[in-house]
């Protein structure tokens, strides 16, 4: 399976800049996966698709403010480090630029030496790891210092930072926004709860490999990037319920779906795990985990575009996309969302 297989037109304007002043107003195309059938909807539509005894699964991971702009102690010259990964410790992988001019043992000052960074090893791509050096809380450090590292297709400034967490973000550890998720709003959730919709949480920290193309011809020589998600035993306890009483499960994201997929791929019911995941699912792929799925539009020749493409059938995503650029819908991570459903 090729890689162009997957790519598509997408006008530039097309590609949402900021967020929407109320999250649950942004469009909803509704892909009906068995007919190929189109919906044009609002999000806030979502709860008439969801049924009593359903499953409703949220990622609870919460973006890092992992930018941070400051400068080498020896010569003043201006580095820009994006936390990826904690390693150890204090000990963090980061991309660096420009990574050309740090070597081991540099350091670089953020807020006048409120937070240092020590290098440790400069790698390949930008990747360096670093110590970072600070007194207190490190979140609250970061907090004070750092901003969102918003994807580079957006190219203004976000005016309120928490528009790129969701509302039922709580654990610090992603490098990026699960965005189908910045569309659910306190009231909507209660709506949904309210219902008889079970409301779950799993944990994947998303990394910065999630958005990249794919760059190679062949979609099966393309090495997954690693994340670590947590799945625990009250959210297994549900689903497993949720499944046994033939009702639906609802991710919410490609993050969501990568935790079940990869947990119920193992075993033959949902079982509480820590762990990481390297899953990549491409069309031939047989789903156990999720029935259904809330998502953003992705990126051409992404890894998510591939995912929702296994889900829903190539030819119908494809035709989805289209309509969604011929009905001037808003893209990417402030843009709308697609629900594919059965």
């Amino acid at each position: 399976m090729r890689t162009d297989e997957f790519d598509y037109y997408l006008p530039e304007e097309l590609i949402a800049q900021t967020p929407l002043e109320n999250r649950s107003s942004s469009r909803l195309l509704v892909l009906h996966k068995k007919t190929g059938q189109i919906e044009h909807r609002k999000f806030s539509d979502i709860i008439n698709y969801l049924s009593k005894g359903d499953a409703l699964v949220i990622n609870d991971t919460k973006v890092i403010p992992a930018r941070l702009i400051g400068e080498k102690e020896d010569t003043g010259a201006v580095i820009e480090l994006l936390l990826l990964k904690n390693i150890n410790g204090d000990v963090w992988e980061c991309l660096a630029k420009p990574q050309k001019r740090l070597h081991i043992d540099t350091i670089i000052s953020f807020g006048k030496g409120k937070l240092k960074a020590k290098v440790k090893e400069v790698l390949a791509d930008g990747i360096t790891r670093v110590e970072l050096i600070y007194t207190g809380i490190l979140m609250e450090v970061l907090e004070s210092l750092g901003t969102m590292p918003l994807p580079p297709y957006i190219h203004q400034k976000l005016k309120d930072q928490d528009r790129y967490q969701t509302v039922y973000a709580e654990i610090y550890g992603s490098s990026a926004a699960p965005t189908a998720g910045l569309h659910f709003t306190e009231e909507l959730l209660k709506e949904i709860k309210d219902k008889g919709i079970e409301v779950v949480h799993v944990t994947l920290h998303v990394g910065l490999g999630t958005f990249r193309p794919v760059q190679v011809d062949n979609i099966l020589e393309h090495k997954m990037h690693k994340e670590s998600y947590i799945l625990d035993e009250k959210t297994t306890e549900v689903l497993n319920h949720i499944q046994k009483n033939g009702g639906k499960i609802f991710a919410v994201g490609t993050t969501s779906t990568r935790v079940l997929e990869s947990n119920r791929q193992k075993y033959k019911e949902f079982t509480p795990e820590v762990n990481d995941t390297e899953i990549f699912i491409y069309p031939g792929y047989e789903f156990k985990g999720i029935n259904n799925l809330i998502t953003n539009f992705h990126l051409p020749k992404s890894t998510l575009i591939m995912l929702v493409s296994a889900l829903a059938g190539k030819e119908n995503i494809m035709k989805a996309y289209k309509e969604a650029v011929s009905e001037k819908y808003r893209f990417f991570s402030f843009g709308d969302a697609m629900l594919i459903i059965d």
